[in-house]
C-alpha cells in the first residue's frame, strides 16, 4: 500500500493505523436501512461517508468485500426492544402489506444511492432471508448460557459479560430504561440492559411476519440480524463495522455482546461511526413529520451530487448543519468545479511525475482519517498548478474514483441543459472542433481558428474563450 490508512476507532476512542485481519483484504459491514419509509438526507450522510471509506480502501489497493443488511422485520421504534414495529407502522400508514412496504422503500433507497453515486455493497441481504441463521445463533447463545427464556421471549443476559459498554462508555446507573421517556420497562427481563433475541409474545395482535421456531411462532429482535448476516458473508472475524453515531448504543453495543458471546473471541477490530446531520432545530429525524429526501432536493432543482459535495466538505466525525443557504453555496462550488474541469483539453501528454505527486497528496488526505475536505483542497490546488490540461484531466478522473462527483462527465450535461440540449453526436462534433481550434491557435494558425468558430456559429453554437477554458452554448 502506498499510504497507510489511519482511522478513528470508536472501540479504542483514538485514531489508529488500519491493519486488516488478512493482508490486502478487507471485510466491511455497514448497517443498512429499515425500509419502512424514504431515507432522509441525514440517513444518507452516513451512507455517503461509508461509500467514501470503501472507495478509499479500494483506491489505496485493498480488495474489499462490503456487506449490508436490509431491515424488513424486527426494528422497533425505541431502537431497543420496545415500542412499535417500524415495518408494521409503515404498512398501517399506507394500507399495504409489510413486504410491499419493504420492496417499495428498498427500491427507493437504492434509487437515492444511485443519484448520490453511492456504490451498491457487494452483498445486500434482507433480514427475512436469514431466519434460520438467527434461530441457529440464538440456540447457540442459549446453550452457552448467554440467553434465557422469559415470558415467551428469548433474551440476551448482559450480566454474563465481563464488559458490556465497550463502545458507549456508559455505566449501568446512567442508562435510561429503553432510552426513551415513553417506554415502559419490560418486566420479563432479569436485568434492565438485557435485550430480546426472539419475540414470541408479540405486543401487536396483527404482527404480520412470524416464523416457526423452537420457542414458538415469532420473529427476531433487531440486533441479532446484523451479527448473523455479517458472519454469514464475512466469517467469524470482521475488519470494519460502520454506522451512524446513533447506532453506537444500544444496537452496536448489543451486536458486540451477542457476537463475541457466541463466537468466544473478539469479533470486529474497527468501528467507524458517522456523526449526525442537523438542522437549526437539531438532529434530522423521520419522527418530525415532513423530512428532507433526495427527491425533494431534486424537485427544488438540486443535483444530488451537490449534496454529496456538501457532505464531503465536512469531516465525517463532526456534526454537520444543513440549510438551503449552505446547499446553495455547495451548488455554486460544484458548478464552478465541473465547468473548470469540463473546459480542460484531454489531448496531449500526461506529466507522470506531477500526476504521481498529486495522487500521493490526495491519498495522504484520505488516509488521514478520511479527511475529505483536505482531499478536495488537493483537487483545487491541482487545478491551479502549472501543468498540462491533459494531466489535470487525468488526475480529476482519477480522484473521482473516490469522490464520485461526476467531475469529468457533469459538464457536458450541464452545458446541454443550459443550451437547450444537443444530442450526443452534436456534442461530440462540438468538442472535436474545440480541440481542433485549440490546436490551430497553438500553431498560430489564427485564420483556421476563426473558420472553426464560424463553422460552429452556422450550426447555432457560440464559443466563448474564458480563463477556465473554452465554453460553448446554443446561439
Amino acid at each position: 500500500m502506498e499510504n497507510k490508512l489511519k482511522i478513528y476507532n470508536t472501540l479504542t476512542r483514538k485514531v489508529e493505523q488500519f491493519i486488516p485481519n488478512e493482508e490486502g483484504k478487507v471485510g466491511m459491514y455497514t448497517c443498512g436501512p429499515t425500509v419502512y419509509h424514504f431515507a432522509h438526507i441525514g440517513n444518507l450522510r452516513s451512507y455517503i461517508m461509508e461509500d467514501l471509506l470503501e472507495k478509499t480502501l479500494r483506491y489505496i489497493g485493498y480488495d474489499v468485500k462490503r456487506v449490508m443488511n436490509i431491515t424488513d422485520v424486527g426494528h422497533l421504534s425505541s431502537d431497543a426492544d420496545t415500542g412499535e414495529d417500524k415495518m408494521l407502522k409503515g404498512a398501517k400508514r399506507e394500507h399495504k402489506t409489510v413486504m410491499e412496504i419493504a420492496k417499495f422503500y428498498t427500491d427507493a433507497f437504492f434509487a437515492d444511492c444511485a443519484d448520490l453515486n453511492i456504490k451498491t455493497p457487494d452483498v445486500v441481504e434482507s433480514a427475512t432471508n436469514c431466519i434460520s441463521e438467527f434461530i441457529h445463533m440464538i440456540e447457540g447463545l442459549l446453550e452457552k448460557g448467554f440467553a434465557y427464556e422469559s415470558g415467551g421471549n428469548i433474551y440476551f443476559d448482559t450480566s454474563k459479560l465481563k464488559e458490556y459498554y465497550v463502545l458507549s462508555n456508559h455505566s449501568e446507573e446512567e442508562l435510561l430504561v429503553g432510552v426513551r421517556d415513553d417506554v415502559d420497562e419490560d418486566g420479563n427481563k432479569r436485568n434492565k440492559t438485557d435485550f430480546v433475541l426472539w419475540f414470541t409474545k408479540s405486543k401487536f395482535e396483527d404482527q404480520e411476519l412470524k416464523w416457526e421456531s423452537p420457542w414458538g411462532l415469532g420473529y427476531p429482535g433487531w440486533h441479532i440480524e446484523c451479527s448473523c448476516i455479517s458472519m454469514k458473508h464475512l466469517g467469524e472475524y470482521m475488519d470494519i463495522h460502520c454506522g451512524g453515531v446513533d447506532n453506537i448504543f444500544p444496537h452496536h453495543t448489543n451486536e458486540i455482546a451477542q457476537s463475541e458471546a457466541y463466537l468466544g473471541h473478539k469479533w470486529c477490530n474497527y468501528w467507524v461511526h458517522v456523526h449526525h446531520l442537523n438542522d437549526k432545530a437539531g438532529k434530522m429525524s423521520k419522527s418530525k413529520g415532513e423530512f428532507l429526501t433526495v427527491s425533494l432536493l431534486k424537485s427544488r432543482g438540486y443535483d444530488p451530487k451537490v449534496y454529496r459535495l456538501f457532505c464531503l466538505q465536512s469531516h465525517y466525525r463532526k456534526p454537520l448543519e444543513f440549510s438551503f443557504d449552505a446547499l446553495d453555496n455547495a451548488r455554486a462550488a460544484y458548478e464552478k468545479l465541473v465547468k473548470r474541469i469540463g473546459g480542460l483539453g484531454k489531448e496531449g501528454e500526461v506529466d507522470r511525475e506531477k500526476a504521481e505527486l498529486y495522487r500521493q497528496k490526495f491519498q495522504a488526505a484520505l488516509c488521514d482519517d478520511l479527511n475529505s475536505s483536505m482531499a478536495l483542497t488537493v483537487l483545487y490546488d491541482m487545478l491551479k498548478e502549472e501543468m498540462s490540461d491533459a494531466t489535470k484531466y487525468a488526475l480529476a478522473e482519477d480522484f473521482d474514483k473516490v469522490l464520485s462527483l461526476d467531475l469529468t462527465t457533469a459538464y457536458a450535461a450541464m452545458e446541454a441543459e443550459a443550451g437547450g440540449g444537443v444530442d450526443a453526436a452534436m456534442e461530440s462534433y462540438i468538442l472535436e472542433k474545440i480541440e481542433e481550434r485549440k490546436a490551430a491557435k497553438k500553431e498560430k494558425n489564427f485564420a483556421r481558428a476563426d473558420e472553426i468558430r464560424a463553422e460552429l456559429l452556422e450550426k447555432g453554437i457560440v464559443l466563448e474563450d474564458t480563463r477556465e477554458g473554452v465554453k460553448w452554448k446554443k446561439a
